[in-house]
Protein backbone atom coordinates (compact mmCIF):
# COMPACT_ATOMS: atom_id res chain seq x y z
CA UNK A 1 0.00 0.00 0.00
CA UNK A 2 1.15 3.41 -1.09
CA UNK A 3 2.24 5.89 1.88
CA UNK A 4 -0.69 7.86 3.09
CA UNK A 5 1.23 11.07 2.21
CA UNK A 6 0.93 10.04 -1.22
CA UNK A 7 -2.06 9.02 -1.40
CA UNK A 8 -3.42 12.00 -0.57
CA UNK A 9 -0.60 14.32 -2.72
CA UNK A 10 -2.25 12.04 -5.56
CA UNK A 11 -5.77 12.85 -4.49
CA UNK A 12 -5.28 16.43 -4.09
CA UNK A 13 -3.84 16.85 -7.48
CA UNK A 14 -6.66 15.25 -8.92
CA UNK A 15 -9.09 17.59 -7.17
CA UNK A 16 -7.57 20.55 -8.31
CA UNK A 17 -6.92 19.47 -11.56
CA UNK A 18 -10.73 18.42 -12.07
CA UNK A 19 -11.54 22.42 -10.17
CA UNK A 20 -9.43 23.98 -12.78
CA UNK A 21 -10.80 21.89 -15.83
CA UNK A 22 -14.94 22.70 -14.30
CA UNK A 23 -13.35 26.56 -14.54
CA UNK A 24 -12.61 26.30 -17.90
CA UNK A 25 -15.40 24.44 -19.10
CA UNK A 26 -18.13 26.68 -17.66
CA UNK A 27 -16.07 29.69 -18.41
CA UNK A 28 -15.26 31.11 -15.06
CA UNK A 29 -11.49 31.38 -15.74
CA UNK A 30 -10.07 31.74 -19.16
CA UNK A 31 -7.15 29.25 -20.08
CA UNK A 32 -4.80 32.13 -19.68
CA UNK A 33 -5.73 32.57 -16.02
CA UNK A 34 -5.42 29.20 -14.72
CA UNK A 35 -1.90 28.53 -16.53
CA UNK A 36 -1.47 31.63 -14.38
CA UNK A 37 -2.25 29.63 -11.30
CA UNK A 38 -0.15 27.26 -12.34
CA UNK A 39 2.77 29.19 -12.91
CA UNK A 40 2.29 30.72 -9.58
CA UNK A 41 1.62 27.81 -7.73
CA UNK A 42 5.35 26.20 -9.44
CA UNK A 43 7.30 29.79 -8.75
CA UNK A 44 6.10 30.07 -4.64
CA UNK A 45 8.09 26.36 -4.94
CA UNK A 46 10.52 27.14 -7.22
CA UNK A 47 11.38 30.50 -4.86
CA UNK A 48 10.40 28.55 -1.91
CA UNK A 49 12.95 30.82 1.20
CA UNK A 50 15.24 28.67 3.31
CA UNK A 51 16.85 25.27 2.33
CA UNK A 52 14.56 23.48 4.56
CA UNK A 53 12.86 20.43 2.46
CA UNK A 54 14.41 22.14 -1.14
CA UNK A 55 14.54 18.84 -3.11
CA UNK A 56 10.84 18.97 -2.48
CA UNK A 57 10.04 22.26 -3.65
CA UNK A 58 11.67 21.94 -6.48
CA UNK A 59 10.07 18.52 -7.56
CA UNK A 60 6.82 20.32 -6.66
CA UNK A 61 7.98 23.27 -9.08
CA UNK A 62 9.25 20.86 -11.83
CA UNK A 63 5.64 18.96 -11.94
CA UNK A 64 3.59 21.98 -12.10
CA UNK A 65 5.36 23.17 -14.94
CA UNK A 66 5.78 19.77 -16.69
CA UNK A 67 1.71 20.03 -16.44
CA UNK A 68 1.77 23.55 -17.99
CA UNK A 69 4.03 22.67 -20.34
CA UNK A 70 2.12 19.12 -21.88
CA UNK A 71 -1.57 20.17 -21.62
CA UNK A 72 -3.58 22.84 -22.32
CA UNK A 73 -5.66 23.57 -19.32
CA UNK A 74 -8.87 22.95 -21.36
CA UNK A 75 -7.78 20.11 -23.07
CA UNK A 76 -9.54 16.75 -21.40
CA UNK A 77 -7.39 13.19 -21.50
Amino acid sequence: MPAPNDVAGTAALAICESLLLALSDHKILPDREIMGVLEDAAAAHAFAPGQEQAELHAAVAALINGIRAAEHPGRRR
